[in-house]
């Protein structure tokens, strides 16, 4: 099931944006260095937030499954643009008893992530101009 996610722009403010998922509000706007007031995450971080929640996810999900001591997962996600691509650097610990045979396929099933596979996937946004309410 998609939610249907509302971003609109906050009055009074050059970059900030009120984001709505459901019951969940938030906000986005860009670093100060890039003249916005760093009022919340920027674009290209909510992608990264995205990409490490469900690396998360799914690394426990799989664990839980299989049974496997995974106490918790910690995911460090950093981001580079190099001549038109755009590079993501995921750091992903495991913590709890595993063996390496364990946190070998663990790593393994992060790639297999749905935002991982969408976001290495063919992506098509289709846009349509929609008139005010």
């Amino acid at each position: 099931m998609s939610r249907e996610v509302v971003v609109h722009t906050e009055l009074g403010h050059k970059f900030t944006q009120h984001v709505e998922v459901g019951p969940h509000r938030l906000r986005a706007d860009e670093p100060t260095e890039l003249a916005g007031e760093d009022l919340g995450p920027a674009p290209h971080d909510w992608v990264l937030a995205g990409l490490g929640a469900c690396t998360s996810m799914t690394i426990k999900m799989y664990a839980e499954r299989k049974g496997w001591p995974v106490e918790r997962v910690r995911v460090t996600l950093t981001h580079a643009h190099e001549g038109g691509t755009w590079i993501i650097q995921r750091g992903i610990e495991l913590f709890g008893p595993l063996d390496e045979e364990q946190r070998k396929r663990l790593i393994e099933i992060a790639n297999k992530c749905p935002v991982h596979k969408s976001l290495s996937g063919p992506i098509r946004i289709d846009t349509a101009q929609r008139s005010p309410a």
